[in-house]
């Protein structure tokens, strides 16, 4: 069996996190490297290693964790076209994957710029 991913390590409370939101299906917390003001990980607690391995029966979480992004954007007042917000997924090396545990980055706070890296 593999090592756990530091975001299993999050999940099961070995590392600690500033987690802003927890339901059965997911959990949130402040990137502990930030790319702008607001830089926040939402991530599946079942294990999706990233959205390229991710199946048909993993519609449902997939589909929560956008509206948990949503959300988080609401509470911290940057859903509105005003202010906005991006999200991204990252899947293999060139895609700029990190820790292979599926998650989102919901950044906001500043202006950002297209095209991405």
């Amino acid at each position: 069996m593999s090592e756990p991913t530091l975001f299993e390590r999050i999940i099961s409370r070995e590392i600690p996190a500033d987690i802003l939101h927890e339901d059965d299906l997911s959990i949130a917390f402040n990137d502990i490297n930030p790319q702008a003001p607001h830089h926040i990980l939402v991530i599946p607690k079942k294990v999706i290693p990233r959205i390229g391995e991710a199946h048909d029966d993993d519609r449902k979480t997939l589909g929560h964790l956008l509206l948990v992004a949503r959300k988080l954007a609401q509470d911290l007042g940057f859903s509105s076209t005003d202010q906005g917000f991006r999200l991204v997924i990252n899947n293999g090396n060139d895609g700029g994957e990190s820790v292979p545990h599926l998650h989102v980055h919901l950044l906001a706070g500043r202006q950002l710029k297209w095209p991405p890296g």
